[in-house]
């Protein structure tokens, strides 16, 4: 099947995992309004659509540190229990209408505490909101499966509590960690004590690198801090002259480091120009372990069917693409193997055969 013959509706239904995809910046825009309304906090409109297109208009601006201040809104109406187990569950549920059958939801349970909460009642809460989303959607047959990774925030001093955090809770639905926030300037090394600790008890994690800083926040990242996987690492092309790769990128593809790609964002933030000439066609086809991911569904006004659409309309690609960016995500996601291989031998290759 050629891209041409690739239909959304085609896309909507096929199979699809994400590793890379932030709980604050996922929101249904109604329930923004609903939740503001209850909490007193002012929106900059009321009306769902306005607000969706207001998200989507105020992140466009190709500077990271803007798009990160458009969170104020979302994080305004998560700071309560009804806020937090509505949010979550709801986030499994829309996962589920897009055809995701692994899903990775990270956020940073700092962020969520200004209404009384402590941390580890944040992410118990979440937690059971998400179990609830999941509960529903496999009773109306779209089974998902949903693992948390919790963020520590790169500018602030409490990355070791969030890691710890993330160990404490790694039987009950955490599956890793992962360091989040303006990259420049906040070097993921200055958190290097909450790294070893969380590599001395085996829990793994991913760190945001190579998105709005440059090819040495990769190497960090990787040889420094010791991650398994990179949160965008656009940037990696830096080291990759006509084809050739310098040692930082052999590294990378020889060590099948997953590349939680995310082009949409990628363009409001102005880590990449355009669709067509976004960089995780050419990674994908110099064999890197690429995967697609949706970074913001509300900040982003996306999906994963329209990333997967955007990229068969404007850079070329075939199902079967989709189906190697979505079965890369699901050997590199967090969660034991036998999990992953019983998701991509029973449901994901059988459902890419039935599109080809």
């Amino acid at each position: 099947m050629t891209a041409t013959r690739v239909d959304t509706d085609v896309i909507r239904h096929l199979p699809k995992a994400v590793l890379h995809d932030h709980l604050d910046g996922g929101l249904r825009p109604a329930t923004v309004v609903e939740l503001a309304e209850s909490v007193g906090h002012t929106l900059p409109t009321t009306d769902p659509d306005e607000l969706a297109a207001w998200y989507f208009e105020a992140a466009n601006s190709g500077d990271l540190v803007r798009y990160i201040a458009t969170f104020e809104h979302t994080l305004a109406v998560m700071q309560s229990r009804e806020g937090l187990l509505r949010t979550a569950e709801e986030y499994v549920l829309d996962l589920a209408a897009d055809g995701v059958v692994y899903g990775e939801v990270r956020y940073a349970p700092e962020l969520n505490t200004n209404g009384g909460l402590t941390l580890a009642e944040v992410v118990e809460t979440v937690q059971e909101g998400l179990a609830a989303g999941m509960a529903k959607a496999a009773a109306a047959g779209t089974p998902v499966r949903v693992g948390t990774l919790l963020c520590g925030m790169r500018m602030f001093d409490r990355v070791r509590e969030a890691a710890d955090l993330a160990v404490a809770f790694r039987d009950a639905g955490v599956v890793g960690f992962d360091i989040a926030g303006a990259e420049a300037g906040f070097p993921a090394a200055d958190h290097v004590d909450a790294f070893d600790h969380l590599r001395r008890e085996s829990v793994p994690f991913t760190i945001h690198a190579g998105e709005a800083d440059g090819l040495s926040s990769i190497h960090q990242a990787l040889q420094v801090c010791g991650a398994q996987r990179i949160g965008h690492g656009v940037r990696i092309t830096d080291d990759i002259v006509d084809g050739k790769l310098g040692r930082l990128a052999g590294w990378v593809r020889d060590r099948r480091i997953a590349l939680e790609m995310c082009p949409t964002s990628n363009l409001q933030t102005g880590a990449a120009t355009s669709i067509a000439e976004h960089p995780i066609t050419a990674l994908k086809d110099l064999g890197f372990r690429v995967t697609l991911n949706t970074d913001n569904r509300l900040v982003s006004g996306t999906t994963m069917t329209r990333e997967m659409s955007l990229l068969v309309e404007q850079a070329g690609w075939t199902v079967e693409d989709l189906r190697t960016v979505t079965v890369n995500a699901l050997k590199s996601a967090f969660i034991p193997f036998g999990e992953r291989k019983a998701l991509i031998e029973d449901v994901v290759l059988p459902g890419y055969a039935a599109a080809l």
